[in-house]
């Protein structure tokens, strides 16, 4: 695995707790200082100490010091890893835009030619129903497992 896929893994391990998406929404409007973090999310101040810690930990988080206050610490987002994030997400979307595109193709090579007339309710394409001379073919069909008469079969008549 290579550094970026790993850093990558960190940054959704980080992203996958619904509490540190909260401080990440709360983040994302303005840089916040712990207490308030807190507060808004309805956490205890050691809890969200946790969250801030591995979110600080993956570079999703800085922090910094007031310059008249240095025991209050802000926290902001760092662009950086969802930059990295939003490139790989869109490489994946890229690819399946891809499969897409080639599915697409693929379904579109198979449709019907304008002469050859979609099957009929009780017609079944490929040999089965009509046969020459305008005759009706009899088909055998099985009974469902679990009913009376298993390895019976039943003759059933199409039209």
């Amino acid at each position: 695995m290579t550094a970026q896929l790993a850093h990558l893994d960190r940054t959704l391990m980080a992203l996958a707790d619904p509490t540190r998406r909260g401080v990440v929404e709360l983040l994302r409007q303005q840089p916040r200082r712990a207490g308030e973090l807190a507060d808004a999310l309805a956490v205890t101040p050691p809890a969200l100490s946790r969250h801030l810690r591995l979110l600080r930990k993956t570079g999703l988080v800085a922090e910094s010091e007031l310059e008249h206050d240095a025991r209050v610490r802000v926290y902001r987002l760092e662009a950086a890893p969802f930059v990295e994030l939003r490139s790989w997400l869109q490489q994946v979307e890229a690819a399946w835009g891809d499969q897409l595109e080639a599915f697409k193709a693929h379904v579109e090579g198979f449709t019907a030619p304008a002469g050859n007339a979609q099957p009929g309710p009780g017609e079944v394409r490929g040999g089965a129903g009509k046969v020459a001379g305008g005759a009706t073919r009899r088909r055998t069909a099985r009974p469902k497992a679990g009913r009376a008469g298993v390895g019976r079969r039943a003759t059933v008549r199409r039209k």
